[in-house]
């Protein structure tokens, strides 16, 4: 015998008791009772339904006799899911009344199927909300799966299985059966649970099944595993001697007290238990001794005789616990509810606040169930009342498996549950959990380790979502939050960090003067700068002397002048880009080298003129004298002046951030704007290049005083291999190497024009005086040639 079932129907008999006895609670009118046992048995439930549904004489059990008619207007019960379904098939169309304590199949919810269903117990919906809310606070997200081969089982995995899939919960198996299966049956699942690799086992099972798989799995002991009950049978006392399986966690309906259960179950003696076949056999099985009485059942006792010495006080069972008042509580409600619908039926109010009541009318089951759906009350400082589907509010405690220091395990209450409150308040922890192999560690129930931030979840092919790989964030891309589902792309001026875990600014690059090769190239620039200035002082200060006087001392001067434009031109392509850097830049880089150019393009047309000049009859030099050589620098220069400022009103170069050229980072630099004014002002410095070099070569060979042509002609040249070798390798040099490229272009070739149209010279004036002289000059020739 369950001797916690026969505590039950106790606790509805001194519900009924203490009602009748009550002056505000239908007073002056006895309730009556039945009790029959199911034997937690379909069809025997089912047989019991038919006698109720037709008043039949009852199996076991009575009240004292009634005076009113013997209908039965309500009933309480049954314990199991499946049992109270089939009830319903039978009472339902009656409009019978049914109240369960124990039935917590959410199937039940369903009016259109059971409209004459109440439960003072929450529907296992609630609970299969609050347990996959339970996983998911402890971070477990592969677990296993069991449950009942019964409405119960299936109807609350069902629910379950939802619900932990909306937490992102993962199932590696789910396993049903039943205590009528073969052991075969039962030994597959409990091999399936020791092989899987989910720490965490859900168990959605009634007491009955979960004592036959407990009993198995001590048999072979599994590798450690963290056992998640449903309320049947983690609250079940019964379950407590399954020593291995301490740390067990699960919602459980709230402990509750009932003043004088207690006193009321203890008050047994052979006399009163002889009265009733289900007392008796309790009492036989519990003492291991027969009654005297002929009611003896003699199933599995002794041939011993009860002598009267047995001692109920003293009785361990679960008959006589009541530390943990959960499903009794449920009971007792149950007759409450009943006995307060049948209250506002029968009884009214008097002007004088007295109750009169007629214990004569005849209540009708279908009455009683119209009113039990407006029930509203308080009983010991719990609330009774059922919504729309006939349920009560959803409130759980949440039970611990824990053994004490005696070594006996108890149930020890950590936290609570309450649906009625918003999502985020609804679990509150009170006190730390005992897990399994009695750690205090939470265990880690996962199908693959969390991906740290920077990475993302690759789910394994095959597998559920919770079985992944932690795959790098792609270039550009980052996730700061631990198991992130995709990465995100920084927004275009920013860049993942190392870890990739956040987006940082990129670092702006550009040429600056405070970085090696900067200084380097403005080192150069102001070197060239100075030695242009310190040559026109050495030319200034012998401009007396016969080799000045012979290389066209204005146009030297000139020359000179443009030259350290040029160098010092160089210097605006250093630094951070602005609107005005980058017009400056260009323009005044393509005036200077003009000018430039154009001096010793007039320098070389000088030379072939004065050549010109030396022959009969010739008199070429007075159309080519000093004014006509500052005309031609003027105009050469105006014309690219002119390039220039149409570039800059049409279209003029400004600063921008290059953000293709390197993903990490972002380099400012100048656009150029129109791209025909830029090749413009290339093109025109090349012609005009192109023109030089053609004259100098033509007059490379003229007399050695003449030589000067020959350096122009390889000065021409190294210029425009110069400048010829920029333009492959501005294109293809990245970011500020590009104005890197550039300035060493301008650098070279004014350094060439430089190094080969004044370093002889300047040899020759301050080292070879002596050939700095007009005899000298007469002999390297058999003419006098002067221009």
């Amino acid at each position: 015998m369950d001797s916690r079932e026969l505590r039950f129907s106790r606790t509805m008999v001194f519900a009924v008791e203490e009602i009748n006895n009550s002056s505000h609670l239908l007073p002056g009118v006895t309730l009556g009772y039945q009790v029959h046992d199911s034997c937690a048995s379909v069809p025997m439930a089912v047989k019991v339904a038919f006698q109720l549904a037709n008043s039949l004489d009852p199996m076991f059990d009575t009240g004292e006799q009634c005076s009113g008619s013997a209908t039965v207007t309500a009933i309480v019960g049954e314990s199991g899911s499946t049992p109270t379904i089939s009830m319903l098939r039978i009472t339902g169309p009656f409009g019978i009344p049914q109240v369960s304590h124990f039935s917590t199949c959410a199937c039940l919810s369903d009016k259109k199927q059971y409209p004459t269903f109440f439960r003072t117990i929450p529907s296992d919906q609630f609970q299969a909300a609050a347990l996959a809310h339970l996983i998911r606070h402890f971070g477990w997200t592969w677990i296993g799966a069991v449950r009942s081969d019964s409405d119960y089982g299936n109807n609350g995995m069902a629910a379950f299985l939802q619900a932990a899939q909306e937490e992102g919960i993962c199932v590696e198996y789910s396993e049903a059966f039943s205590r009528t299966n073969p052991l075969s049956r039962v030994q597959r699942v409990a091999d399936v649970i020791r092989s899987s690799t989910a720490r965490v086992v859900v168990a959605f099972v009634s007491s009955g099944d979960m004592r036959i798989l407990l009993e198995e799995m001590e048999r072979l002991p599994s590798p450690p595993r963290q056992w998640i009950g449903s309320e049947t049978w983690v609250t079940d006392p019964d379950m407590l001697r399954f020593s291995l399986f301490a740390g067990a966690i699960g919602f459980g309906i709230q402990r509750s007290v009932i003043p004088g259960l207690r006193d009321f179950l203890l008050d047994l003696s052979p006399q009163k238990v002889s009265n009733s076949p289900l007392l008796t056999e309790f009492w036989e099985g519990a003492f291991g001794c027969r009654l005297r009485t002929g009611t003896s059942t003699g199933v599995g006792v002794k041939e011993k005789v009860c002598d009267g010495s047995e001692d109920i006080q003293q009785l361990q069972a679960p008959y006589t616990d009541t530390s943990q008042l959960r499903v009794t509580n449920m009971v007792y409600k149950a007759v409450y509810a009943i006995a307060h619908a049948i209250h506002s039926i029968v009884c009214e109010e008097r002007e004088n606040s007295t109750m009169k009541c007629d214990k004569n009318l005849n209540v009708k089951p279908t009455q009683v169930l119209e009113r039990l759906r407006r029930v509203n009350f308080s009983r010991n400082g719990y609330q009774v009342s059922f919504d729309a589907n006939g349920d009560p509010v959803a409130t759980y405690e949440l039970v611990n498996w824990q053994i004490q220091e005696s070594g006996e395990m108890e149930f020890v209450t950590v936290g609570r549950y309450d649906a009625s409150l918003p999502p985020d308040q609804r679990f509150d922890m009170e006190r730390e959990i005992t897990w399994v192999k009695n750690s205090t560690q939470v265990p880690v129930s996962v199908c693959s380790e969390s991906c740290p931030p920077g990475t993302r979840k690759a789910v394994q092919k095959g597998k559920p979502v919770c079985c992944y790989d932690c795959i790098q964030c792609a270039e550009g891309e980052i996730s700061n939050n631990t198991d992130s589902s995709d990465c995100l792309i920084c927004p275009e001026e920013y860049w993942p960090n190392a870890e990739r875990d956040r987006c940082v600014l990129k670092p702006v690059e550009f040429l600056s003067f405070h970085e090696v090769l900067g200084i380097i190239l403005a080192a150069c620039s102001v070197v060239g700068a100075c030695l242009a200035i310190a040559t026109a002082t050495v030319f200034y200060r012998h401009r007396t002397s016969a080799i000045v006087r012979a290389n066209n001392s204005e146009l030297s001067f000139l020359l000179l002048f443009s030259l350290a434009l040029c160098f010092l031109c160089s210097l605006t392509f250093i630094g951070r880009p602005s609107e005005w850097s980058c017009m400056l830049r260009h323009t005044a880089f393509g005036i200077t080298f003009v000018l430039c150019i154009s001096c010793v393009l007039g320098k070389t047309i000088v030379v072939l003129m004065a050549f010109r000049a030396t022959l009969p009859g010739s008199n070429v030099m007075k159309w080519f004298g000093p004014p006509q050589q500052r005309l031609t620098v003027v105009s050469f220069t105006f014309v690219q002046a002119l390039i220039c400022t149409l570039w800059l009103v049409l279209s003029p170069p400004f600063p921008i951030k290059n953000l293709t050229t390197y993903k990490e980072k972002i380099i400012l630099e100048c656009d150029v704007g129109s791209a025909i004014g830029f090749w413009a002002v290339l093109g025109y410095i090349g012609l005009l290049s192109l023109l030089c070099f053609v004259l100098a070569f033509l007059a490379r060979k003229l007399p050695d005083n003449f030589n000067e042509a020959k350096f122009i002609t390889f000065s021409m040249l190294i210029f425009c291999a110069v400048w010829i070798t920029f333009i492959p390798a501005y294109f293809s040099s990245p970011g500020k190497l590009t104005v890197a490229v550039e300035i060493f272009a301008i650098i070279t070739s004014s350094f060439g024009l430089f190094f080969l149209l004044f370093v002889p010279k300047c040899f020759i004036i301050l080292f070879r005086p002596e050939k700095n002289t007009k005899k000298h000059l007469m002999e390297k020739t058999s003419n006098d040639i002067h221009y």
